[in-house]
């Protein structure tokens, strides 16, 4: 799935960017002068997890699967230099990973479904070419703050009771390349970014022994995001 989304982005990438090259009108000439400008984006996700495993354990093998999401937000836009901007983009992403904790022998007990709906609070640095025509390649990075509401962090419950618990506040980083496209009447910006978790998301069990938590080390969200922008 993850490498379906890839083509279909770069492919409308090329798609929009042929479009916008036969342009002989200048579209919305103005629009990069304003000191602060606002917007809304919408897009799909794949989010799954990075397992880092600790030396022994359980002899551990976890397999991690991620359907896809989506993610919607505003956008706040502030000019720093011609071709630095300032962007906040508070939003909401969701999406579902599914983990098969191949070293439990019963499948039941070795499968975690988790869902997972985040407030994600990104500052982000975008770095733009100059314009050419009615078009403008950029790359951008950036950290995060990200809330996950359906994080069990506070359930008393663990995985022997069939309860995955991760932590509720997040800290991410982000990269990602794009273009914008100016329309008649609004600016188009497709990106493709890659979101990774910075600290250790994972809640450990209760008790002693664990078979599902006791053999991770690290275990953060990665995912990659196809991001529609609309200013």
């Amino acid at each position: 799935m993850l490498k379906k989304i890839l083509t279909f982005s770069l492919f409308s990438l090329l798609i929009l960017d042929a479009y916008s090259q036969r342009e002989k009108i200048e579209n919305l000439p103005n629009f990069d002068k304003r000191p602060i400008h606002y917007g809304f984006y919408l897009g799909l996700n794949t989010n799954g997890y990075k397992v880092a495993y600790k030396t022994s354990a359980f002899n551990a093998d976890i397999e991690v699967t991620e359907d896809v999401g989506f993610n919607v937000g505003l956008i706040a836009d502030m000019r720093l230099h011609k071709n630095v901007n300032l962007r906040f983009e508070p939003g909401l992403i969701s999406n579902t990973k599914t983990l098969r904790f191949k070293h439990i022998v019963n499948e039941i007990e070795g499968t975690r479904e988790v869902g997972n709906t985040y407030l994600h609070l990104p500052f982000i640095f975008k770095f733009s070419t100059d314009r050419l025509n009615n078009i403008r390649p950029y790359v951008l990075g950036g950290a995060s703050f990200d809330y996950n509401f359906s994080s069990n962090e506070k359930n008393q419950d663990d995985n022997f009771s069939g309860q995955f618990r991760q932590t509720s506040s997040n800290f991410m980083y982000e990269v990602g390349i794009g273009i914008d496209l100016y329309l008649p009447y609004f600016k188009f910006s497709p990106s493709i970014r890659g979101i990774f978790a910075i600290n250790n998301e994972l809640i450990y069990d209760n008790r002693n022994p664990s078979q599902w938590t006791d053999p991770i080390d690290f275990l953060g969200s990665r995912g990659i995001f196809l991001h529609l922008s609309f200013e």
